[in-house]
């Protein structure tokens, strides 16, 4: 697996919140497993275990992390075999940071790390809750129905 530039500061932002103006940075790299199962929890998304997010998150392919004053408030990922296959998951930020543009430059930076890297004619997919549809459209994803339908199993 090729090992990207963990760390490395991607963009900065300043959002005006409620709580007043806010300097967000956007990094490459992924949470830690603590950082992660609360994000998802934070955000509504569905639990994963500890150690299950202590060997996955190594095994990314390539990541995002959005930090308000050093801690994680959003990220995402790219996971995969590295050559045909790519998922993008974990598309999340925490609700007080939400509607200030910071999934759109999650997915901006996720989409220009695969135009960089993979190999041409990469499928790359992902699962699309709710209204996300709509973001990740900007991004050229489209409806893969009716010619197949995403489907899924959790190992219990």
């Amino acid at each position: 697996m090729h090992e990207f530039d963990s760390g490395k500061l991607l963009a900065t932002t300043a959002i005006v919140r409620e709580d007043g103006e806010s300097t967000i940075e956007i990094r490459s790299g992924v949470p830690t497993p603590e950082d992660y199962c609360h994000l998802r929890a934070d955000c509504g998304m569905g639990p994963r275990s500890d150690a299950g997010a202590a060997i996955g998150l190594p095994n990314s392919w390539y990541g995002v992390l959005v930090l308000h004053d050093g801690r994680p408030v959003g990220m995402g990922r790219i996971i995969g075999d590295g050559g045909c296959f790519f998922q993008i998951v974990d598309i999340c930020v925490l609700p007080p940071f939400q509607g200030h543009g910071l999934g759109r430059s999650i997915m901006r930076e996720l989409t220009r790390e695969l135009d960089c890297r993979a190999p041409a004619s990469a499928y790359v997919s992902l699962i699309a809750d709710g209204a996300a549809h709509h973001l990740y459209r900007q991004f050229g994803f489209i409806n893969t129905a009716p010619s197949s339908i995403g489907m899924h199993r959790v190992v219990l």
